[in-house]
């Protein structure tokens, strides 16, 4: 399976007709007028006052999924079994142990006597052949259906999977891999 940067490099050459563009290549690189807009709530991390007219924070972006999501009936009947499971799930964020990774997070589910969805996305993790009861693995689902029939969410930090979490009010637990996401993680939890 392709990752993302070689999807969205495929994409900007076939489809969008644009010239080759370094996946590093980011704001340093870009000159200082270009204005930025920031995908997350000034009321939850207001805009700094000392970053100028260029940058704004401009709020969260919803997909309404939901409203047109049908699930599938082995999901359904699996929320109505038991009590509302912890979502854990780090989309297309590829992971160096996925094996390990699934096994820890199955023990995690065990020990506490949690019921976990575990969505495979494309990072590898979710690999099992027999789930235990208490898990379901997931291949695909709107996170603004999915997050409203569990108990918390545990994921990588992305803009859109935090927004969702907190729309949804549903306890957050980031586990970050790279780039902006160590910022979700410290904008999610309370203050000391």
């Amino acid at each position: 399976m392709a990752r993302n940067t070689d999807m969205i490099k495929e994409l900007r050459k076939k489809k969008l007709k644009l010239r080759h563009a370094t996946y590093l290549r980011g704001s340093y690189s870009s000159p200082p007028d270009v204005p930025y807009g920031y995908i997350w709530s000034p009321h939850l991390v207001p805009k700094p006052k000392d970053w100028g007219p260029k940058i704004d924070v401009v709020g969260f972006c919803f997909l309404d999924l939901a409203s047109s999501y049908e699930p599938p009936e082995s999901l359904v009947k699996w929320l109505k079994d038991g009590d509302k499971p912890i979502y854990i799930g780090f989309g297309s964020l590829p992971v160096q142990e996925p094996e390990k990774m699934t096994q820890i997070i199955v023990q995690a589910l065990e020990k506490t006597r949690q019921r976990g969805i575990i969505n495979k996305g494309w990072g590898g993790i979710g690999n099992l052949a027999e789930p235990p009861d208490f898990v379901y693995l997931l291949d695909n689902c709107p996170h603004d259906w999915l997050f409203l029939q569990c108990s918390a969410v545990v994921h990588h930090g992305g803009a859109g999977t935090t927004a969702a979490g907190l729309k949804a009010a549903c306890p957050t637990t980031i586990v970050p891999f790279f780039g902006d996401q160590p910022f979700g993680e410290s904008k999610c939890m309370p203050e000391e």
